[in-house]
């Protein structure tokens, strides 16, 4: 594959892991950004280049690379229910940063899809008529998301997941491979629907399902993951 045409946009990754490495992949020969350097946290730095490209400390990555010359993208997958990135994705933005979200050439996006910022969407993707993605969701590769659904923010979603036409994935939930929903399905925020699933009903939020049809866990995300119920930013 060659490379595409930049357009002089220069862009920083937060993270520095695989999610990064992949992000600095798909943005490098399927965008128009060019990739300037890394950031992390100081003390999780493990090398000073990544891809020949400077790893610099996150609290002073916008002095070194400044908010009206670069923008970023947060690279950092569902930990602890997608807090960690969704942490990253608001301190970035209170930064200043401009955060620019990434759309596969090889997925389908009808004319009428919103997508907020932040948001990474892999190839073989179809999101149909109306589909409305909030801030900072992850697609990964192969899903099919119905007419008129909508993905709330700092979702993950995970690979050949079929969501069908108008239902509502609640905000921060992890949606596992092959699962699946079917229409007019809402799924309360803060929700882990396990791989296989396949959910029939509404899914309350804050609950781990699985089986099919999915049943809800008696142990909740809170407890399984030990986070709190509302996001502390």
């Amino acid at each position: 594959m060659d490379k595409p045409v930049k357009n002089g946009q220069k862009l920083v990754i937060v993270g520095a892991g695989e999610f990064a490495e992949i992000a600095y992949e798909y943005f490098t020969y399927d965008s128009p950004y060019e990739i300037a350097a890394f950031t992390v946290e100081k003390d999780y730095i493990k090398t000073d280049q990544l891809y020949e490209l400077p790893v610099v400390p996150f609290d002073e990555v916008h002095r070194v690379y400044p908010i009206n010359e670069y923008k970023a993208f947060v690279a950092v997958p569902f930990t602890n229910l997608n807090r960690l990135r969704t942490r990253f994705y608001h301190e970035t933005k209170n930064k200043g940063y401009e955060l620019v979200s990434y759309i596969s050439s090889k997925a389908f996006v009808w004319r009428n899809v919103t997508i907020g910022e932040n948001c990474f969407i892999f190839e073989n993707n179809v999101l149909q008529h109306h589909v409305n993605v909030g801030n900072n969701v992850i697609l990964w590769s192969g899903n099919h998301v119905g007419h008129r659904s909508v993905i709330k923010d700092n979702c993950f979603i995970s690979s050949h997941v079929v969501i069908a036409g108008n239902c509502e994935i609640g905000e921060n939930c992890f949606i596992g491979v092959n699962s699946t929903f079917n229409d007019e399905i809402k799924v309360g925020k803060d929700c882990f629907i396990s791989s296989g699933a396949l959910v029939i009903k509404n899914a309350p939020e804050g609950k781990i399902y699985k089986g099919s049809p999915a049943k809800a866990s008696s142990v909740d995300v809170y407890r399984y993951f030990n986070i709190e119920s509302e996001l502390v930013l």
